[in-house]
């Protein structure tokens, strides 16, 4: 049997022209696959169609909606992952449940080589080098686009040369990621950072500045889990999906950054995650309600490693894994409900309950039932000053 690649497909161009491209150039047969998480666009079976038409001996298709959602956004989501504090990780908690697609497939079908469609200047080409070497070292890897210099030009000729069943009229202006988590849009005018987006870029999410009605949900978790939305179970897909709708329609959710990427470049990104926003916001929140001081300040600090570690293509990492533990454990007490307003581009929390909650309403009053003792305070504020105000003798003398 010849030997055989396994390519990460799309269906797109580049993609589409790797496989009779691999072909020629070593010999071996395509194995085409195609993950969705949660993407849209084409159905899966027509781009099946499409790599066995483009010359692929096998194309694999696999569902991966549920396992993204409850593998890799939920992760996300119990870490408040932000990386820069703000971009929710559209792209990089997809990579990985790509590559363990790919690797499988490898494995399965007797394949030596996997092939990538990124290229050298964006942070893909790490996540998926990286991930297909910590699932499966053996594995070589291939990345037509980068390694040998494809432009749009050259795959458009080598597709119309080869009469290939792709149409290569359709041009976006924009580069576009996108998955159940959010959508990723950079390229175009949007490289020169003073040109605003315009309303064309987006669509997860509706314009916050046009007039509408206020939408107010509750979302309930277990144990960090969103297990309800307005008191309907729902899967984490399931409350993904709910929440991309309605805080779509709200306007929430929109980011406009410039990031450091991992290849030593600033680039300006436009996202929409009207869902991750709105969930990572409640979570946050309930947090707040029922997870203990220094646990929760020392968390803010692993959240911070962890989108890091993530965006810098270390899903499968020791590191990782580790502070996976970490935060699965602060997770025992999140449970509870909290309270919405979803308007304006903004998710705004004004209700939050839990039978876990740390908040002691007693405690908290200024007003009769108080049982916080006050006489307590004036010994504590001495000894806790106490380090400065020996310092500041010494400074003065």
């Amino acid at each position: 049997m010849s030997d055989r690649v396994v390519l990460a497909y799309s269906g797109g161009l580049d993609t589409s022209v790797a496989i009779g491209w691999i072909a020629e150039e070593t010999g071996a047969e395509v194995v085409a696959v195609a993950v969705d998480v949660g993407q849209g666009g084409e159905d899966l079976d027509t781009i099946r169609k499409r790599a066995l038409e483009c010359g692929a001996v096998e194309a694999v298709v696999a569902d991966a909606r549920d396992e993204f959602a409850e593998q890799y956004c939920l992760p996300a989501l119990q870490a408040n992952a932000l990386y820069m504090d703000r971009y929710p990780l559209v792209s990089a908690i997809s990579r990985p449940v790509i590559v363990k697609h790919l690797v499988e497939a490898a494995k399965y079908h007797g394949a030596s080589t996997v092939s990538h469609g990124c290229t050298g200047k964006g942070n893909d080409q790490v996540r998926f080098e990286v991930g297909i070497g910590a699932l499966a070292p053996d594995l070589k890897v291939i990345a037509p686009v980068r390694d040998f210099a494809w432009t749009r030009e050259k795959a458009i000729a080598w597709a119309e040369d080869r009469n290939l069943p792709i149409d290569v009229s359709k041009k976006s202006p924009y580069s576009i990621d996108q998955n159940v988590w959010g959508r990723a849009v950079e390229t175009g005018f949007l490289e020169d950072i003073w040109n605003a987006p315009i309303e064309d870029v987006y669509d997860y999410t509706a314009n916050p500045a046009e007039p509408r009605d206020a939408d107010e949900v509750v979302i309930t978790f277990d144990r960090g889990v969103p297990v309800a939305i307005d008191g309907e179970t729902v899967t984490v897909l399931q409350a993904i999906q709910e929440l991309n709708r309605r805080a779509g329609a709200q306007g929430v959710g929109r980011l406009d950054i410039v990031e450091d990427r991992l290849v030593g470049i600033k680039s300006r990104e436009v996202y929409e995650a009207p869902g991750a926003i709105a969930l990572i916001t409640a979570h946050q929140e309930l947090e707040n309600v029922t997870v203990e001081r220094d646990l929760a300040r020392f968390k803010r600090t692993v959240e911070q490693r962890w989108g890091e570690l993530v965006y810098d293509g270390l899903w499968f990492s020791p590191l990782k894994d580790a502070l996976d533990t970490f935060i699965a454990e602060t997770q025992a007490h999140v449970s509870g409900d909290i309270r919405m307003t979803l308007h304006a581009g903004r998710a705004v929390v004004n209700g939050r309950r839990s039978e876990q909650s740390l908040y002691d309403f007693n405690l908290a009053t200024y007003d009769a039932g108080d049982t916080f003792d006050q006489s307590l305070a004036k010994g504590f504020v001495q000894l806790w000053g106490l380090p400065s105000k020996i310092a500041a003798r010494r400074a003065q003398h």
